[in-house]
């Protein structure tokens, strides 16, 4: 067993069945102090757009809320999707964040939408330029975080001179190679793509350049976690996150479903391959099967940090899975 890397939380402010949006935000604050007390590194918030079962869309805004509520932990997005955004709206956003918390603020970037083709042209983008604008737009949402040059005409206010840090997100070896080329810290989405992991991390480590932002590369693996008292309980707190990617997968997205004991035995074989590949990287059971679940997990990556995702239905079982998570980790 090595160095046990640092363990963060990802959150997607998850909306139960039979609850809302207020309750779910309530809940991702009451969770991030908890996180900030058990010793967790940092807190990111996603960017998804168009689903009922997700409150955080608004992310910069759910970062401020998260932040202003807590005083030592770093708060994030784990990510912005930056083909729905103008660069410099980002800056500014970004900016403002670290002005109001020095120090605490992250900004991971992704490639994707987040979201359906329809959706996308709501958010006001055009479509034209596509991904292929993806690492120009990062180098210039990088370059309003710089001191302004002279005869600059247009500026990041907030925004300029802020210590941002910026992360790239991937899940596939596309982010990996360009978070090794701009020599940014690269955050894999293991938690719900891992087919590509170990490529992915290769390429990372290989080819990464120093930059003025980061020496050496430096690797966060998406996690889930779903830790109770017995290994039966945990399994019934788990089908409350496979019954949502069947509901993805098969176009019926809705809120966060109760458990459902016994769910994925009942699936047929094509929908039980599909969820125990996507949710592949997971630790599910009592203290002790997480502990092993996680040692073996850290083992074969060797992650610097691992960012736990834990979409419970329960938000009092949700707050206890970190709980036991950090002690597994002996936090």
């Amino acid at each position: 067993m090595g160095v046990m890397p640092r363990l963060s939380v990802l959150d997607l402010s998850p909306v139960p069945q039979g609850s809302d949006v207020s309750q779910s935000l309530a809940n991702t604050l009451d969770l991030a102090r908890h996180a900030e007390r058990r010793g967790y590194h940092r807190y990111w918030l996603a960017e998804h757009h168009n689903m009922p079962g997700i409150a955080s869309a608004a992310t910069a805004v759910v970062i401020g809320h998260v932040a202003a509520g807590t005083s030592t932990i770093r708060v994030g997005a784990g990510g912005i999707m930056l083909p729905n955004h103008a660069p410099y709206v980002i800056a500014e956003q970004f900016g403002t964040l670290a002005a109001l918390h020095p120090g605490r603020i992250d900004l991971g970037l992704g490639r994707a939408p987040g979201t359906d083709q329809a959706t996308s042209r709501a958010l006001r983008r055009t479509l034209d330029g596509g991904v292929d604008d993806f690492p120009r737009d990062v180098m210039e949402l990088m370059s309003w975080f710089e001191p302004a040059e002279e005869g600059q005409r247009i500026r990041a206010t907030p925004g300029e001179g802020q210590e941002v840090q910026v992360w790239m997100l991937g899940s596939s070896t596309y982010g990996a190679q360009l978070a090794a080329h701009l020599g940014l810290p690269y955050a894999f989405a293991s938690h719900f793509a891992p087919a590509e992991l170990e490529r992915a991390l290769a390429i990372y480590r290989s080819s990464f350049q120093p930059s003025k932002r980061l020496g050496e590369p430096y690797v966060m693996l998406g996690y889930n976690a779903f830790a109770a008292d017995t290994d039966e309980e945990a399994k019934d707190l788990f089908t409350s996150v496979q019954q949502a990617f069947v509901n993805l997968r098969t176009g019926k997205a809705g809120k966060l479903p109760p458990p459902r004991p016994g769910y994925a035995e009942a699936l047929d074989a094509d929908a039980r391959a599909m969820i125990d590949q996507a949710l592949s990287c997971s630790a599910v059971g009592s203290p002790e099967t997480v502990k092993t679940q996680l040692d073996a997990f850290i083992d074969r990556h060797k992650p610097d940090e691992l960012m736990v995702t834990s979409q419970i239905f329960d938000h009092a079982a949700r707050v206890k899975s970190y709980g036991i998570l950090a002690e597994a980790a002996g936090r």
